[in-house]
């Protein structure tokens, strides 16, 4: 019988960690299928706090993993396949082996929708990335090029321009999701090029180990067309990783975690932090934060209880 269980060892999972380690309360972390979250996704990592010459992401998760082992926190690789939340102690079945805990934090983070082209996966964190806030800053006085049609797409075109000699938005469509608000700001900054009814055929460079140019397709022409760029952004939304949890746990229509009130969900004693429930955010800080506050409402939680 474990007192508290993390899902997910990203920034979230990690600091939730630390701090019911710290209590005491010898957590066990679940790895989860993306293990380190999105930072291990990305290289330096400038904007954490307390790192003035940056740090790699990877670096940064693992050594949030050690500090939480020096306190008593367990990891253990794998998923929770499956959850039942009807009673307590709650029952989850990680790849197949059913454990039990008095509390939960959902911290198992969102992941980004790719494109799904073999080169992009190749390049994720060598000029491919889903994060303009993380990574715009590498690409000063760079072509820039930005896939979707949303207002993140527009917001993370509009961000970019800040670096980017240039920013080229390709969308599938002429119609855009986006707000109108969004794309007419976009519309009307001079650094960025509207390419629509275009899709993205392959991404190069694999070979040199970075992104040095994209071939494209117009879907109303069938021309094929190829353009040099430095960063390739993709900005088609996130997933939560809440799948296990439907109909047990409050979600919005996208799988979003409802918040009932600080980092509680709809069910006493299971609690959330990180992308799993913030669709604004999305930083590392933001999801170190939100693990503190979950850890901090099982600590009380389990107080109350009298463990």
């Amino acid at each position: 019988m474990h007192n508290v269980v993390i899902i997910g060892s990203g920034c979230a999972g990690n600091t939730a960690a630390i701090y019911t380690a710290r209590a005491n309360l010898k957590p066990l972390v679940i790895g989860g299928h993306e293990p380190g979250g999105q930072l291990s996704l990305t290289t330096l990592v400038e904007n954490f706090p307390g790192f003035p010459e940056g740090i790699d992401g990877p670096v940064l998760v693992e050594r949030m993993k050690q500090q939480a082992q020096n306190f008593g926190a367990a990891y253990q690789h794998g998923s929770v396949i499956e959850a039942d939340l009807s009673k307590r102690p709650f029952r989850l079945n990680v790849d197949g082996e059913w454990i039990e805990t008095r509390t939960l934090i959902v911290a198992s983070g969102a992941s980004a929708r790719w494109l799904g082209l073999e080169n992009e996966q190749k390049l994720i964190g060598h000029g491919v990335s889903s994060c303009a806030t993380c990574d715009g800053f590498f690409y000063r006085g760079k072509q820039i090029m930005v896939i979707g049609g949303g207002d993140s797409a527009m917001e993370e075109a509009n961000f970019l321009t800040r670096f980017g000699q240039k920013v080229m938005l390709v969308h599938r469509r002429e119609e855009f999701r986006a707000s109108k608000i969004m794309l007419e700001r976009v519309k009307a900054n001079p650094k960025i090029e509207m390419v629509v009814n275009t899709v993205v055929d392959d991404i190069y460079d694999v070979k040199q180990g970075v992104v040095t140019g994209v071939k494209l397709r117009n879907l109303k022409t069938g021309e094929v067309f190829e353009r040099a760029i430095d960063g390739f952004f993709v900005a088609i939304g996130h997933i939560p990783n809440t799948k296990i949890f439907r109909n047990q746990l409050d979600l919005d229509p996208d799988g979003y975690i409802i918040s009932h009130g600080g980092a509680r969900t709809n069910v006493k004693g299971v609690f959330h932090a990180g992308d799993v429930q913030d669709r604004t955010y999305r930083q590392a800080i933001t999801a170190s934060g939100a693990g503190c506050m979950a850890a901090i409402e099982a600590e009380r939680f389990l107080e109350m209880e009298g463990h």
